[in-house]
C-alpha cells in the first residue's frame, strides 16, 4: 500500500508481511505477532531504516533483505526461526518519565 489509514485489519488477516523498515510498520506488525520480511530501501538519504532492520534481524525477530534479494529470501526463508517480539511495557516508560520530571 502506498497509504492507508490503518493496516490493523490487514495485519490480523496476514500470514506473512513484507514491508519497508519504517519503525511504525515494523513494530505494528511484530506486535500483531506476524512474521515479517523487511525490505531495505538503500536509496533513502542516510538510510535510517537500515539500523532498525539490522537490529531486529540480529535479535531474530525479522528476516531482512533488499529489493534485489527479496525473491531469494522468499524461496529460502524459514519462518520457524523467527523469535516472538516481546510486548511493550509502557508502564516502565511512564515510571521513568515520572521520575525524570519529578513526580516521584
Amino acid at each position: 500500500f502506498r497509504f492507508k489509514d490503518s493496516l490493523a485489519r490487514d495485519l490480523r488477516r496476514a500470514d506473512l508481511v513484507i514491508s519497508h523498515a519504517g519503525a511504525g510498520s515494523c513494530l505494528e506488525t511484530l506486535e500483531e505477532g506476524k512474521p515479517l520480511i523487511v525490505v531495505i530501501n538503500e536509496k533513502l538519504m542516510g538510510n535510517h531504516q537500515l539500523e532498525l532492520a539490522k537490529q531486529l534481524h540480529r535479535d531474530g525477530h525479522v528476516l531482512c533483505c533488499n529489493c534485489s534479494t527479496l525473491v531469494e529470501t522468499l524461496q529460502s526463508m524459514d519462518l520457524s526461526t523467527l523469535k516472538p517480539f516481546p510486548p511493550g511495557q509502557p508502564e516502565k516508560f511512564a515510571l521513568f518519565l515520572d521520575k525524570v520530571v519529578g513526580f516521584q
